[in-house]
Order: C-alpha cells, then structure tokens, then sequence
C-alpha cells in the first residue's frame, strides 16, 4: 500500500485495493515518508477503515493531535463495547470517544473535573452502557496512567447510547432523554408517594417506554391516534393510572409544548398501571 498523506510521523492515509480510504497507525510508519511511497505494512499497527467521507475527515483531523496510545484505548473500549452491546454502532463513536478521552485526560491534568448531574439517572436507565464506562475507567487508568472520577463512566456510557442510534437526527439526545425521564418518573412517584422495584421486569417496561416517548418528543414525532374506543375503556378502568398519566400530559405540555397523543396516553397509561399493580 502507498501513503496518499501523511498526518504525522505514526500515522498516514492510504486506500486499500476497494478504492477506499484506510487510516494506516503505527510507531514511526510515516517517518520521513512521502505520498506515493509504499508503507511499510509490518510497522502497521492499527487500521481504521471509516466509509463516511465526513466521520473519516474529523478522525483525521482528531488523531493527528492525540497519542497513538489514547487511540488504541480508544478503540479497546469500542470493541469491548460491540462485544458487551452485541450491536453496531455509528462510525462518529471512534471519533467522539477518542475526542472525550483526549479531553478528560487534558482536563485532570489541569485540575479541571467535570461533574455529571445525571449520573446516578444514567447509571440506572442505561446500566450496561454505564458498564462500559466504567470499564473505561478502569482502562484508562491502568495503560494510560490516569485515575478518571465516577462521572465520566457516565459521560462516556452517554456516548455508546448516542452510537447506538441509526439517524444523525437521532444523535446526541441522550442527555436530553434522561433528563425527561427522570421528570416524568418523578411525577409517577410522587403521586404513588412510593419508590418502584428497578429490578423488576415491569420497571425495565416503563423505563424503555419513557427513553422512546422523549425520543418522540425531543424529534417532534407523534404515535397517530387509532384508539380512542380503547382509551375511553382504560380511564374506567384504569382510573387512577390514568390520572397520573394526566398530570405528566400537564407537565409535558406546559414544559416542552408537546401534545401527547391519545395512543400515547394508552400506553403510558398501561405500563404505569403494571409498575404499581402490587401496591
């Protein structure tokens, strides 16, 4: 293979025989090397092939300032993630998370420690995400030194949420999701005056029902009304869940101006009528 550029002494760009880019990495394969001279692939120690012309610019971009080292973590925790997950995720991951691990360590090396007001809400809504940062940390620390505090496994878990999802419009809403369902889940309790069993099957029901609706809300999608028979049958009897479901439509509507639909309502209504069906 042939360097077509050359990002720094470890690092070059070449194509591989499909015509597509590669991003070539290794101690010392671009020193003193021009474009058009062959690489010498037995010093290659990484390969990164990113087909999204605009993903594969930022990448670039971001690794000719960031230690060889800090990408391969990097990518440790990509692939303990895909393995973790069992599910693809979007190529901007390689960038944000070899970005966010840039930044942190520059950051505690200044003295400057982000805090993470969600983080308690992410470990318990998104657990296995959360797992993988803390297995970040835990990386980070023993091959490059440095001891991250507990809120950055959930900065970094919020990053593998937002890789999971298909669309660029779907990206970077996990905070934002969190924040909704923690609101509405408050609301939930403070009129059951109760705390839920987050173990149990019908939590985990509610709680993946709620990250979708405020998926809808926060992308402006609505479920289309279809029944309305059904409805009128739940708030007889399902009456009280369904009086909680009207307070979150109040508090939904006051604060984010988002109508919920009455198919919404039936099913906010049925998961809350499971989650305290014991009390």
């Amino acid at each position: 293979m042939e360097i077509k550029r050359v990002l720094n002494n470890n690092t070059a760009i070449s194509t591989n025989h499909n015509g597509i880019d590669v991003l070539l990495m290794g101690a010392g394969i671009a020193f003193g090397k021009k474009q058009g001279q062959p690489i010498d692939m037995d010093k290659v120690e990484k390969t990164f092939i990113i087909k999204d012309k605009e993903t594969l610019n930022k990448f670039t971009d971001l690794v000719i300032d960031v230690p060889l080292s800090e990408i391969s973590v990097a990518e440790k925790i990509i692939n303990f993630a895909k393995i973790k997950l069992g599910k693809k995720f979007s190529d901007i991951i390689y960038v944000n998370l070899t970005d966010h691990i840039h930044t942190a360590i520059r950051r505690y090396q200044e003295g400057v420690i982000l805090r993470n007001p969600l983080k308690w809400d992410i470990k318990r809504f998104y657990p296995d995400e959360y797992e993988i940062g803390e297995k970040a940390v835990e990386v980070i620390k023993n091959e490059l030194g440095t001891q991250l505090a507990d809120d950055e496994m959930a900065f970094i878990a919020l990053h593998f949420v937002n890789a999971e999802s298909e669309t660029a419009a779907d990206q970077n809403l996990a905070y934002e999701i969190t924040d909704i369902v923690k609101e509405i889940e408050g609301i939930v309790k403070a009129y059951y005056h109760t705390e839920f069993d987050e173990s149990s099957l019908n939590y985990y029901r509610f709680i993946t029902h709620l990250k979708f609706f405020a998926q809808r809300l926060l992308l402006g999608k609505h479920y289309d009304d279809e029944d309305d028979d059904l409805l009128k049958t739940l708030q007889k009897r399902y009456a009280d869940a369904y009086r909680c479901t009207e307070e979150v439509k109040t508090f939904i509507d006051q604060k984010y101006h988002y109508e919920i639909s009455g198919t919404e309502l039936l099913y906010l209504t049925v998961h809350i009528k499971r989650l305290v069906k014991n009390l």
